[in-house]
């Protein structure tokens, strides 16, 4: 399966003050850009182009480095642009998640506070998640482009921390974007439609 840049599912303005104009030419038109030229590129060279995404980055992890990366990173972003969307975050989540949270995080507010925590102590580039295993809910962390499916894990909700998601609007304060994040940008729909997808 060729990978693809999607167009993003709202202007480019949509998002700010939370995220800007700038950072989404550069995040999705430049990075995430390279990352399906030369995932393409680099699943070919494999011969493993023929192949799901989900498929490619399970069957290139640990012994495919740069496709592992950029096939990663694609799968990661093409929810991304998803997972954000305007008036979005917050506290007003569709039931069913917020039984799930509430049952298996302890609330939202712990939820909040261990998803930025997640985000937050991440070293260096990487994401933190919201995932379904054995049909609960856990909170992780990853380096670089890895994401849960190559941990037994479904990701219902991630967010980049990669210093190109975040650095334009607000410098070297990660905490702040990740606190932007959760509370003004999150998309719950979309991640109410993976979890029930997860379950």
């Amino acid at each position: 399966m060729a990978f693809e840049l999607p167009a993003l599912p709202y202007d480019y303005d949509a998002l700010a003050p939370f995220m800007s104009r700038e950072t989404l030419e550069y995040h999705h038109d430049k990075h995430h850009k390279a990352y399906v030229d030369n995932g393409n590129k680099l699943a070919a060279e494999a011969g493993l182009e023929n192949l799901s995404l989900e498929e490619i980055v399970k069957q290139s992890y640990g012994k495919n480095a740069g496709l592992f990366n950029n096939a990663g990173q694609h799968y990661n972003h093409l929810h991304f642009w998803h997972w954000l969307k305007k008036n979005g975050g917050g506290k007003k989540l569709p039931g069913a998640l917020e039984k799930a949270i509430d049952s298996d995080l302890g609330g939202y507010d712990k939820f909040r506070t261990d998803f930025i925590a997640a985000g937050t102590t991440q070293f260096g580039s990487g994401w933190a998640w919201l995932s379904v295993k054995n049909g609960k809910l856990e909170i992780s962390k990853t380096p670089n482009g890895e994401n849960p499916l190559v941990h037994g894990a479904t990701p219902i909700l991630g967010v980049d921390v990669w210093e190109h998601s975040y650095y334009i609007d607000y410098r070297n304060a990660r905490p702040k974007y990740l606190e932007a994040f959760v509370d003004s940008l999150i998309n719950w729909d979309y991640v109410l439609e993976l979890y029930e997808k997860a379950k």
